[in-house]
């Protein structure tokens, strides 16, 4: 029987003085917040992609766009984009393949005929409420470790920080 060693308790960062940099300035990543957003936004893309898609057939992109298609039904791939921040190829993408799969509908809209209407489809809604639930129970485990005063501290924080994106990007968030 082979003793392989234990696997080491990682370190904690030793704290870095940006200062101290012999090439200049490094970011602090224990304190900095965009990457902080940018690391957790991934790990739980990647992680419901891999879960969504296993148990019911649909990424996470394919998952805003059901979902934002369940809050407003009806509106234009442009929405689509505005909400959950993504250029308009992707967006197409998707949209290309929830139809062909019969997800949802795209028709010439009513009152503009320059751009579509995108709509559920019964299927698609059933998908949604599907994932729904086992979005929730991610979202309720990740913020487990947070009393409820401290979830609506965060959620106010994070809708603040959404709100002034402007500051930075030189667009509307809305």
């Amino acid at each position: 029987m082979s003793s392989q060693p234990l696997p080491r308790k990682p370190r904690r960062p030793r704290p870095v003085d940006p200062a101290d940099a012999a090439g200049g300035l490094l970011l602090d990543l224990n304190r900095y917040v965009p990457a902080f957003i940018t690391f957790i936004g991934n790990k739980l893309s990647n992680s419901a992609t891999a879960y969504y898609q296993k148990n019911f057939g649909v990424n996470v992109t394919e998952w805003r766009i059901i979902s934002q298609l369940a809050i407003e039904p009806g509106i234009p791939a442009s929405r689509i984009c505005q909400v959950i921040g993504f250029d308009k190829a992707p967006v197409s993408r998707n949209l290309a393949a929830l139809q062909k799969r019969g997800l949802l509908t795209i028709r010439t809209a009513p009152d503009d005929g320059r751009t579509h209407s995108i709509t559920l489809t019964a299927r698609g809604r059933a998908i949604h409420d599907k994932v729904i639930v086992a979005a929730l129970e991610r979202e309720r485990r990740l913020l487990s470790c947070l009393k409820k005063d401290e979830r609506e501290v965060l959620i106010d924080l994070l809708r603040r920080l959404h709100e002034n994106l402007g500051a930075v990007t030189g667009q509307s968030t809305n």
